[in-house]
């Protein structure tokens, strides 16, 4: 009875190892779009950059960079700024962008024979007047909550997208806020972390955005793993951005053209 079941224990353990190969559904690679003016404030904001990639399967390892495009960004006063591929990257560049509050800004991408387009304008942002931590916050006691506050303009529609850059998570933290219950008020951007520790560099940016980027951003946090999702998970909704494929409209792209005033500050953990 027991050589019995032990054979029964060795051939469930050798079954358990068996190799499951996962065939997934394929499409014709998408453009991906990350265009973000960024006017960091007590800067110029004369350089500013552009990555194109490409959709790859699930399994690949590498994002292929969309190389060879046509990138411009033009003003509504018909100024016109190229932004150059740098080698092979997918990175594209320039060097004399003029950026200005509340001016409308195109984006046009001409990649493989297709037209690509964005509008936003750029919006401005207001400082960050202090942070404030707390040490033993969160559900067990021990994280750090950092807050950084901002006061809102009275009398206007204001948004706001937070980014919080440390060493300890991969990838940053990102929130969006409006002032819908705020307005003209002070509040604040929220970050916790557990594993931060006193001397830690926590990079805080603010960024003014128009409604629909927030309106964008909030869909896909809603949609983020850390809301609950898995890798596995169907999608509820495929997110678009404001890019237009003006040529062939079916073949839409992914990502969002935006433009930003920022407000940075660098916070050492006590």
């Amino acid at each position: 009875m027991k050589k019995i079941f032990l054979l029964f224990i060795i051939s469930f353990t050798y079954s358990c190892e068996d190799v499951i190969d996962v065939t997934l559904p394929t499409e014709n690679p998408r453009l991906v779009i990350e265009a973000s003016i960024n006017w960091f404030k007590g800067t110029l904001g004369n350089e500013q950059q552009i990555t194109l990639s490409l959709t790859a399967p699930y399994f690949e390892n590498e994002i292929p960079p969309a190389n060879g495009a046509q990138v411009s960004v033009s003003d509504s006063n018909n100024n016109s700024y190229n932004f150059v591929e740098e080698a092979a990257t997918g990175i594209y560049k320039n060097t004399n962008f003029v950026p200005v509050i509340n001016e409308t800004y195109t984006l046009t991408i001409v990649y493989q024979g297709e037209t690509y387009t964005a509008s936003e304008v750029l919006k401005s942002v207001v400082s960050i007047d202090h942070v404030e931590q707390n040490k033993n916050g969160g559900f067990s006691g021990n994280e750090t909550e950092i807050k950084a506050f901002y006061t809102d303009p009275a009398d206007e529609e204001n948004y706001y997208f937070f980014e919080f850059i440390s060493d300890i998570p991969l990838i940053p933290t990102l929130e969006v806020y409006k002032d819908e219950f705020s307005n003209g008020n002070q509040i604040f951007g929220f970050y916790t972390e557990e594993e931060l520790d006193t001397g830690d560099e926590l990079i805080i940016r603010n960024y003014g955005i128009s409604r629909q980027f927030y309106n964008y951003m909030f869909i896909l946090l809603q949609q983020n793993s850390q809301e609950g999702g898995g890798p596995f998970e169907p999608q509820p909704t495929s997110v678009r951005g404001n890019c237009i494929n003006q040529t062939n409209p079916l073949n839409y792209p992914y990502g969002y053209f935006r433009a930003s005033q920022v407000d940075e500050m660098v916070y050492i953990v006590e």
